[in-house]
């Protein structure tokens, strides 16, 4: 991440990122994901020594955001318990058992200068609803939105820049995933393979990969808390021209299975995770 200094839009986009929320969706099940889910929500599997919903948030903090909203559901104590002794984990404690006096000592980890709302946003409401129930803790005009299972090295200056540039109330970006099976190039005359390529990117159209931002005109188009974002919200933004997307080519991965966890967690362990752009 570099910032040119000649660049008044990137110089703004940086402000922004600085002074904007992120709400992240923690809520959901995970049933995909069952083995790892019966007793931790999604978020919460570890890639290395820390769960995925760290390796998002610290993402999103090299960039300079440091305010997070996360939209808690299914077993959200398990993410109350992680922040709620967030700093004990890592440091190096001298406890005074007589006393209860704990006190920080050494070189331990210092923990991370971020300010988090923990929001129970229910077991079973949809990502609509639990996008609209964080509007009564946001007080910026815009916000960040991600989900709490996808992982990227997408440049999130360039993303608020795009969404500046078009104007419109919701900027998602857009991805092109690796394809779960082996791709064929046929030619159609003789039927005869002339490449193969074992999971590669598609090389044609392109989905929601999460990284949004909006403006607070979002909640307008969630009409009660029994909607999905991604339904009646995000199709009424298109119909009205208000959904722009910033394309990107490079690395994005959901962990929805446990294939996918592996996958992640190998790049992580090899030391070649693109989304690990911090020191």
């Amino acid at each position: 991440m570099t910032q040119t200094a000649t660049s008044p839009k990137l110089s703004t986009a940086c402000e922004i990122l600085k002074e904007t929320p992120l709400i992240i969706l923690c809520g959901g099940k995970g049933t995909r994901l069952r083995e790892e889910t019966e007793w931790r929500p999604k978020p919460m599997v570890s890639i290395g020594e820390w769960p995925l919903l760290w390796h998002i948030m610290r993402y999103y903090a090299c960039f300079g955001v440091r305010k997070f909203m996360l939209c808690l559901g299914y077993k959200g104590q398990v993410i109350r318990d992680f922040f709620l002794s967030y700093h004990e984990r890592w440091a190096d404690l001298k406890i005074h058992l007589g006393k209860n006096d704990i006190h920080y000592v050494g070189d331990g980890y210092e923990g991370d200068d971020w300010e988090i709302t923990l929001v129970n946003t229910g077991l079973e409401t949809k990502t609509g609803g639990r996008v609209s129930a964080m509007s009564r803790y946001l007080t910026n005009e815009r916000f960040l939105l991600t989900y709490g299972d996808g992982l990227s090295d997408v440049n999130l200056e360039k993303l608020v820049e795009c969404h500046l540039n078009s104007r419109t109330i919701g900027t998602v970006t857009a991805v092109r995933p690796s394809s779960r099976f082996g791709e064929l190039v046929i030619d159609n005359k003789t039927s005869v393979v002339s490449n193969f390529s074992e999971k590669p990117q598609v090389s044609e159209g392109w989905v929601n990969g999460g990284f949004f931002i909006f403006n607070r005109a979002l909640f307008d188009y969630i009409p009660n808390p029994d909607v999905s974002l991604e339904m009646e919200p995000l199709h009424a933004l298109a119909q009205d021209g208000q959904l722009s997307a910033y394309k990107h080519e490079g690395f994005w991965q959901c962990v929805d299975t446990y294939r996918e966890l592996e996958y992640v967690e190998k790049l992580w362990s090899s030391n070649s995770a693109p989304w690990k752009i911090w020191q």
